[in-house]
Parts: C-alpha cells; sequence; structure tokens
C-alpha cells in the first residue's frame, strides 16, 4: 500500500475504514472462490476421446489402404518410405493405442506367422487370396513389432512403446501445459523428461550396448538440464510479470523448456551409440561388414532423432494454447464456461500428441540411408554378392 494512499484513507472513519477493507475482503474471496476446480470426470472423458480421436485415425488410415497392400515381404514396407505421405501412414499405425490390447502372446504368435509367410502365400486357404493374406501378413508384422525390439526381440514395455506415447506420455503433457505454478512445472517436466528416457532408450539402436551406467549418467543430466530450464523460464516470469499475467504466460513455459529438454534427453541417451557405432546393412537387410561399425552413420541417425524429437514439441505444447486464445468459437466457450478449460485443453494436447508424433517421425526414414562415399575408410569399395561396388547403405537409426 502507497503512502499517499494511506494518507487519504486516514482521513476515513474507523466504520468507513473496516468496511472498505471488509468489501476488498470479500471481493478477494469472490476472485479466488471464481478459479475454476478441475473437473474429474469431464477431463478423464476428454482424455479418453482425444486417445479414442488417435486410434480412429489409424483405423481409418489401415480400412483405406487394406485393399491396395502389396505381396507381404518381411524386409519390405507396406507404405513407400520414400515419401512423407507413405512414412506418415506408417507411424500412424505404428503410434495406434489400440495395439497396446495385444498380450505378449498375440506379439509371439503374430511373429511366428510372420516368419511362415512363404508357406503362407504359397498354401492359400480356400477362398483367401494372396492379397488378403497379404493384408494379414502386415497386420500380423504391425503386432509385433508394436510390443518386440526390431533388433533384440525383447519386449519392449507398454509405457514406452510407440503405441503407448499418446496413452501414457500425453496425460503428462496436459498437465505441463495446466501447470501454472514453478512447483508443480517441475514436477511434471521430471515426469516427462524421465518416460522421454525410457522411450528413447526402449527403441533405441540395440545394436549399440549402453551400460546401466552411462543410462544413468546420461538421464540425470538430461532431468537436471529439462529442470534448469522450466525452472529459469518460469522465475524469469514470475519476476518479470505481475501475478496474473504470470499465471496466464506459465502455460507457454512448457513449449520452449519441453524444446530444449527433450532434444537433450534424446542426444543424450542415444550419444553412446556415435562412440560404438552402428552396423551397415544392404537394401537386402544383410551386414556388409560384420564386426565392423560406422560412427559417421550413428551421429546422423543421432542427430535426425533429436531434431525430430524437438519439432515434436510445438503441436504439442504450442498449439493447444493457441488455438484456446485466438480462435472465436473455443475462446467464447472458455469465457462461458471456464470449468471446460482443463477438458479441453486435455482433448487437444493428446491429439496434437497423436497426430503430431508420426508427422514429425515420419520426418526421417528409420531405416536411414548414408552414401557409400560418406563412410569411413572401412566400407569404401566393399563389392555386393555380383562384385558390383555399394554406392549406399542403410542403417536403424532408431525411433
Amino acid at each position: 500500500m502507497s503512502m499517499s494512499f494511506a494518507s487519504k484513507l486516514s482521513k476515513f472513519s474507523n466504520k468507513s475504514r473496516f468496511a472498505s477493507i471488509r468489501s476488498k475482503s470479500s471481493a478477494s474471496t469472490d476472485v479466488s472462490s471464481s478459479e475454476p476446480s478441475v473437473p474429474i470426470l469431464q477431463t478423464a472423458i476428454a482424455a479418453t476421446a482425444g486417445i479414442a480421436t488417435v486410434a480412429l485415425t489409424a483405423i481409418g488410415v489401415e480400412r483405406a489402404t487394406a485393399s491396395s497392400v502389396p505381396k507381404f515381404d518381411p524386409s519390405g514396407e507396406r507404405f513407400d518410405q520414400t515419401t512423407f505421405l507413405g512414412r506418415f501412414s506408417k507411424m500412424t499405425l505404428a503410434c495406434d493405442p489400440t495395439l497396446l490390447l495385444y498380450s505378449a502372446d498375440d506379439a509371439s504368435n503374430a511373429k511366428a506367422m510372420v516368419k511362415d509367410y512363404t508357406n503362407l502365400l504359397e498354401n492359400l486357404p480356400d477362398g483367401v487370396t494372396e492379397q488378403q493374406m497379404s493384408h494379414k501378413l502386415w497386420e500380423a508384422q504391425r503386432i509385433s513389432s508394436a510390443s518386440l525390439h526390431p533388433d533384440t526381440g525383447d519386449v519392449i514395455p507398454a509405457p514406452f512403446r510407440m503405441s503407448g506415447y499418446v496413452p501414457f506420455n500425453g496425460p503428462i503433457c496436459v498437465s505441463m501445459v495446466a501447470s501454472t505454478s514453478t512447483p508443480a512445472l517441475l514436477f511434471w517436466s521430471w515426469m516427462n523428461q524421465s518416460q522421454n528416457a525410457l522411450v528413447n532408450y526402449y527403441n533405441r539402436n540395440a545394436a549399440s550396448e549402453m551400460s546401466n551406467e552411462t543410462l544413468m549418467k546420461s538421464y540425470a543430466t538430461a532431468v537436471t538440464s529439462a529442470l534448469t530450464v522450466a525452472f529459469g523460464l518460469a522465475t524469469l516470469i514470475q519476476k518479470r510479470f505481475d501475478a496474473a499475467k504470470a499465471k496466464q504466460l506459465m502455460k507457454f513455459v512448457a513449449f520452449p523448456s519441453a524444446v530444449v529438454a527433450s532434444s537433450l534427453n534424446c542426444y543424450i541417451v542415444r550419444s553412446p551409440e556415435i562412440d560404438t557405432g552402428v552396423p551397415l546393412v544392404n537394401a537386402d537387410g544383410e551386414d556388409v561388414a560384420p564386426g565392423i561399425t560406422s560412427k559417421i552413420a550413428a551421429r546422423n541417425g543421432v542427430n535426425s532423432t533429436t531434431a525430430s524429437r524437438a519439432i515434436l514439441q510445438a503441436p504439442v505444447y504450442f498449439l493447444p494454447p493457441v488455438l484456446m486464445g485466438s480462435v472465436p468459437f473455443l475462446k467464447n466457450m472458455i469465457k462461458r464456461n471456464p470449468a471446460i478449460t482443463v477438458p479441453m485443453t486435455t482433448y487437444l494436447v493428446l491429439v496434437a500428441f497423436g497426430l503430431g508424433l508420426p508427422s514429425t517421425v515420419a520426418i526421417f526414414p528409420q531405416m536411414a540411408e548414408i552414401e557409400a562415399k560418406d563412410c569411413e575408410a572401412e566400407f569404401q569399395g566393399l563389392k555386393d554378392k555380383n562384385g558390383k561396388p555399394y554406392d549406399k547403405f542403410y542403417y536403424n537409426k532408431g525411433l
């Protein structure tokens, strides 16, 4: 309270002063009570609707392309991976949340079916065409690869699968966007980066060994960087703006902090691959130099994966707040009923996450290629089985 205001106030009687203070206290209470509480049921429904929207999109892509699948080839692709649309379709099906409904036994049976593909295609059951069997085999491969690591065959825990990203990481992203205090933002940033670190680890190129000590050091560094960025931005906002404005701006802290933290997280966790290198294969998936790895290819793979993680943050953390604050229809809905803010945020974040994830991952092919001339000397001059020098190699960059 300023001195000029205090001097003016002293001219009033004690009764007037008491009435004024009581009036202000009442107004303060009214403002506080007007803060919308989180509607648990509506938020849960919105989350379910968001996950369902992502799943329905995947189902739509699968059904729309079911009649045009190519003949099954376990080393081939159902979709053209030289185009963004083909990679997006592949990743949309890979990120389908309904894949979590299949058990480990289902995945094993699907993998066994894929292994027996030659026999199944040559001995078609009555009434089943080659294309129909190919479709079943492509689906079997999708089910098995959703939960089994392509390099090791180990079962990936559900929360760390690509198909589990939206159901498990989505709510964490919602909590980050909805955080209006520094402690809440720091907690959910820690949860987010912990989950991201494990997703990066379980979906890494497993041909490069990573010790538990290296993993823990990488995780600690990644989480520390995430919390530092989040805390620094939150503190800056709270110091430079009043409480009401700071609370509005806090929802945008999640975006830049997630960009920096997720990029560092991905790079740090995956960086050991650069030291050990990754195997290079030919177009048939055969190792061209057994026992020898390429550090150059490994660096390219880690860099491209890190870039896709950074780009992913834009639709997830930036788009929902902008839509809710600028689109007249959504803005008016929230103004009329503030209680729907969290449910609407939940739905938009989950849908943005579910569609943004395959979009950003699709920017770079999983089986990346590298020109032979750009590789180490050990790979120069290698020839295929026909005696022709290789002009390019391939490697699994991970997801």
